[in-house]
């Protein structure tokens, strides 16, 4: 049986008056669960310069939560997350429309990883990030949906230029801009050991992939690894939210798939 445990932190930062970004999970409450529904943790970032931020995210992430726990047994999560994230943005989008006459521009980063047996399924939209760390070396497993970052999958920008571009923080696409918005999913296999982290910009904007590594390979505690790298991130620059989630996978169930159900491996 899939076993885990993980530590979230949130905090504003060294500038910002409030925070703008949340967090939040669902913890399957017993066994039946943790193989029918799984684990959920989702992490949004209300977008800076527009209205409500803070009430975009939370709404996001408040929404896909209720979805998840909602939702019919044993679904897969990459059919069920997409489908959530685009509710939450149907409903993001129509609360800034309705937040005042003539609305309000209301949107939203967002990611979101299930787990289950030995995956983890991640969807997201926008520069909220999912990284895996295994064996000391961490690598993002999203790509962010950024002015720059599209550029550079289209070979307008080579990856130093995309990283240095006064667009790389131009969102492309978010939660709640539009009534419809692409969701981006994969699947990664995960295995004891391995860690993952959610974090908003204002973590990955501001410490180093092989920081992030070499924090989360030698601390055994997930609580004492959040607030070390928060506090990497507000001394390295802090004039944004910061927010991360850790999960570190401390067993799995090896299952196999026929015609979308689970079978178990030996």
């Amino acid at each position: 049986m899939l076993d885990l445990e993980f530590a979230e932190l949130s905090d504003t930062g060294l500038v910002r008056e409030h925070n703008e970004d949340y967090v939040g999970h669902f913890v399957p409450a017993d066994p039946g669960l943790v193989r029918t529904h799984g684990w959920l943790f989702t992490l949004a970032d209300g977008v800076g310069g527009q209205a409500k931020g803070e009430v975009a995210s939370r709404a996001a992430v408040e929404s896909v939560l209720a979805g998840f726990r909602s939702a019919p047994g044993e679904e897969s999560h990459s059919a069920l997350l997409p489908r959530l994230l685009q509710q939450a943005n149907t409903l993001v989008y129509e609360t800034g429309r309705a937040a005042s006459p003539g609305g309000v521009a209301m949107a939203t980063t967002f990611v979101a990883c299930a787990l289950r047996f030995d995956r983890a399924v991640v969807a997201h939209v926008g520069d909220s990030r999912c990284y895996l760390v295994r064996r000391g070396t961490a690598a993002a497993i999203t790509r962010d949906h950024t002015v720059a970052g599209e550029q550079a999958r289209m070979g307008l920008l080579s990856a130093r230029e995309a990283a240095e571009a006064s667009t790389r923080h131009v969102l492309s696409r978010s939660l709640g801009n539009d009534l419809f918005v692409k969701v981006e999913t994969n699947e990664t296999q995960v295995y004891a050991g391995d860690v993952l982290m959610l974090c908003s910009d204002g973590m990955h904007g501001a410490v180093t992939t092989s920081e992030i590594a070499a924090v989360l390979t030698r601390s055994a505690d997930l609580e004492v690894a959040a607030r070390q790298l928060v506090d990497r991130a507000k001394q390295a620059d802090g004039s944004d939210n910061i927010s991360l989630q850790l999960i570190r996978i401390r067993g799995v169930e090896r299952v196999g798939m026929y015609r979308g159900r689970p079978y178990r491996l030996r």
